[in-house]
């Protein structure tokens, strides 16, 4: 390896002991996240924006690519912590909680408060009722419409799967302590009420009919 590797690696360790992230019991795992802050920061695509003349938002702009980045990690961590349950490692298991927490919804219920459209929706509610862990029953009030609940085996699976969805949750919260989580989870909460009505009452709307609104 050559030696200019290691003089430029002594640099940075010299840049990060200057730094505010530098604390006196900093570990070699501080500096890595240091690292990855700082090569973040040398390439946000703000740059770019301002490279060719865009007038940018980069608090918008990053809240955007953070919560993207956010749903992708999680994706990827479902996949992972449900792979013992092929058929909730998708998004089955979001529709199969919900049901457990609020029986007999109608479908068109369940997907909307699942954030799907109505298409993604419906091939979720199938391959459930197809593997067995959902049942429909005609709506007592409305004879066109149908009421889903679990099933046995999908209370079965629901318990099995618990501690695993448990954990999932856990590691995609990472290292935010209590007072952390409970804000972050107060933004989240006021940003999904916010979508959800756009979600359910501007469902044909272009974006810039969705901009006014917001305007």
């Amino acid at each position: 390896m050559q030696t200019d590797f290691f003089i430029d690696l002594l640099h940075h360790v010299k840049e990060f002991e200057h730094s505010d992230a530098c604390k006196s019991n900093s570990t070699v795992d501080d500096f890595r996240v240091w690292m990855n802050d700082k090569k973040y920061a040398d390439e946000s695509p703000t740059k770019l924006f301002k490279n060719e003349n865009h007038q940018v938002s980069f608090t918008e702009n990053e809240i955007c690519k953070q919560v993207l980045l956010l749903g992708r990690y999680s994706k990827l961590l479902i996949r992972k912590g449900l792979g013992d349950f092929p058929e909730l490692a998708n998004e089955e298991f979001t529709y199969l909680y919900r049901l457990k927490d609020e029986p007999f919804l109608t479908k068109i219920l369940l997907i909307e408060k699942n954030g799907h459209e109505k298409q993604t929706g419906t091939q979720i509610i199938k391959r459930l009722l197809e593997a067995g862990f959902l049942e429909e029953k005609n709506d007592k009030d409305d004879k066109r419409s149908k009421r889903l609940n679990l099933t046995k085996k999908g209370e079965e699976i629901f318990h099995d799967s618990v501690s695993n969805v448990n954990l999932i949750s856990k590691i995609l919260s990472g290292k935010l302590n209590k007072v952390e989580k409970n804000e972050f989870l107060r933004i989240l909460k006021k940003l999904n009420e916010f979508h959800y009505h756009i979600y359910v009452d501007y469902k044909n709307a272009n974006i810039n009919q969705i901009s006014d609104f917001f305007q």
